[in-house]
């Protein structure tokens, strides 16, 4: 088969690699689109040490399993289900032997074909466009944040960083609370968010103090920088919501966090039923984000693009 792949220096093409071997419980899945994230973007400057092929946001065909003929998307998380985190504490997204799709031990999605666990798919609705249904998994884990922590009408929710998961937490947010901000860098990703009726500012506009007056801030800037200014934000006895997963290292005081008793929540996946219920019904609407496609042959290109400032959601179609 065909894939993009990174050998931990490198990111390259290869026409001929060895298709992969399901292995129990697997389906494999014929890959119709994928879309490229921030955490591919990170992987290929040294994030999580991964090797192989990239990409874990994608739509495809099951060759097999109970869904075979359907298109699928599918959960990144491979757990064991059979330890104490998996059975007991019911969290197998946290299994201490899980693979990650693209990310963790196992082959992604900006190839071919890729093997996922048969419980890990879900069927895209036949109304949602195979476009459209590339997002259930970022729309996912936008909707993993009120599965954590409660979100009032009035609460004042700032949302740091306006790309591709900025966009989706704000638009999940905005159903919840009157008072969602997005600050970000880039007036063109901001001017997006303005039609859709979320206030936004400048990072270079605002106040480089903060004003310490928002309940919650989601960071989702994909930078080191966005947990400080994060807590120039929250204000005392706030929380801080952690997407942010980056290569580097982050050099906080943990200083303001405890004197201020603010609450830190590291958030990640999702859940995939919710996400493609709202991308159904047009509750999430992920039209504007659109940027770029590239065949699969011309994949390292399209990481390339979606490196580029402005630039949202890019697409490799195999």
């Amino acid at each position: 088969m065909r894939a993009i792949v990174f050998d931990g220096s490198t990111l390259h093409y290869e026409a001929d690699r060895p298709d992969p071997k399901p292995g129990s419980g697997d389906v494999l899945v014929r890959v119709l689109r994928a879309g490229v994230c921030e955490t591919d973007l990170q992987i290929i400057k040294g994030y999580h040490g991964f090797h192989g092929v990239l990409g874990h946001e994608f739509v495809g065909i099951a060759l097999g399993g109970a869904l075979e003929g359907r298109r699928v998307v599918g959960e990144i998380n491979c757990s064991c289900w059979q330890c104490d985190t998996c059975t007991r504490l019911g969290n197998p997204q946290h299994c201490p032997h899980r693979t990650v799709i693209g990310i963790v031990g196992r082959d992604g999605a900006f190839a071919d074909v890729v093997a996922v666990p048969e419980r890990n798919l879900h069927a895209v609705p036949d109304a949602v466009d195979t476009d459209i249904a590339v997002f259930t998994e970022p729309v996912a884990a936008a909707f993993r944040i009120p599965e954590q922590i409660a979100v009032a009408r009035d609460d004042r929710v700032v949302v740091l960083g306006d790309g591709r998961l900025g966009n989706l937490c704000a638009q999940v947010l905005a159903g919840l609370s009157d008072h969602v901000f997005v600050i970000g860098k880039h007036a063109q990703k901001l001017a997006v968010l303005e039609e859709m009726g979320i206030r936004t500012q400048l990072l270079s506009e605002m106040d480089p103090v903060g004003d310490r007056s928002a309940d919650i801030v989601v960071d989702c800037t994909g930078s080191a920088s966005g947990l400080p200014t994060a807590l120039s934000l929250v204000r005392s006895r706030g929380t801080v919501v952690l997407k942010t997963t980056i290569a580097g290292e982050h050099s906080q005081s943990l200083a303001p966090i405890v004197v201020d008793e603010v609450t830190i929540v590291g958030s990640r996946c999702g859940p995939f039923d919710r996400a493609l219920d709202a991308l159904e019904h047009g509750l999430v609407d992920v039209s504007p984000l659109f940027s770029d496609r590239f065949p699969l042959a011309d994949g390292v290109r399209a990481l390339e693009r979606a490196q580029e400032p402005g630039v949202l959601k890019v697409l490799i179609e195999p």
